[in-house]
C-alpha cells in the first residue's frame, strides 16, 4: 500500500500548497501555481496505486478529495475535485483498458488527462486563460516526462 499511501498524500498536499502558496508571477501577467509540477507526478502515482489496489484506486481518490475539503479550502478542494473527478477517471479508463506496456500507458493517460485536469480546475476556480492552460499543463508534464524518462533506463 506503499503508492496509495503516497497518492492520498499527495493528493492532500497539492490541495494545501494551492491553498497556502503564492502564485508564481510569469512574464505577460499570467500565474503559475508551484504545485501544478507535483500533480504530473500524482497522475503516476495513481498509476502505480492502481496496479497495488486495482480499482479501488477511485475509493482512494475519493478518500483524498475529502481530507482535502476537510484540511484545505474547501474552493480549492472543490475545484480540485471536479479536475481530479474529470481526469483521474480519465486516467483510470486510458490505463485499465490500454494493454501496452507500463511505461507508455503512464505517458498516454498522462497525455489525455493532463490538460483536462489544468482546464476543469481553472475553470472551477475561475481563472482559466489559454496561456494558463498550456502553462499548467506542461509543467504537469515535465514530471511525467521526467518519471517516463527515469523509466526507460530501468
Amino acid at each position: 500500500m506503499k503508492y496509495t499511501g503516497l497518492y492520498l498524500s499527495s493528493i492532500l498536499a497539492v490541495n494545501l500548497g494551492f491553498t497556502y502558496l503564492p502564485m508564481i508571477q510569469l512574464p505577460g501577467g499570467q500565474a503559475l501555481a508551484p504545485m501544478s509540477i507535483l500533480v504530473g507526478f500524482i497522475f503516476i502515482l495513481r498509476d502505480y496505486a492502481q496496479r497495488e489496489i486495482g480499482h479501488n484506486i477511485l475509493a482512494a481518490m475519493a478518500v483524498g478529495i475529502v481530507l482535502s475539503y476537510i484540511l484545505a479550502d474547501p474552493f480549492v478542494a472543490l475545484a480540485s475535485a471536479a479536475a481530479f473527478a474529470a481526469s483521474e477517471l480519465i486516467d483510470w479508463a486510458v490505463y485499465t483498458r490500454t494493454k501496452r506496456p507500463l511505461k507508455q500507458r503512464i505517458l498516454i493517460s498522462s497525455a489525455i488527462s493532463t490538460p483536462i485536469d489544468s482546464a476543469v480546475f481553472m475553470l472551477v476556480a475561475g481563472f482559466f486563460s489559454w496561456p494558463g492552460l498550456i502553462i499548467m499543463t506542461a509543467s504537469k508534464m515535465i514530471a511525467v516526462a521526467v518519471i517516463w524518462k527515469w523509466m526507460q533506463s530501468e
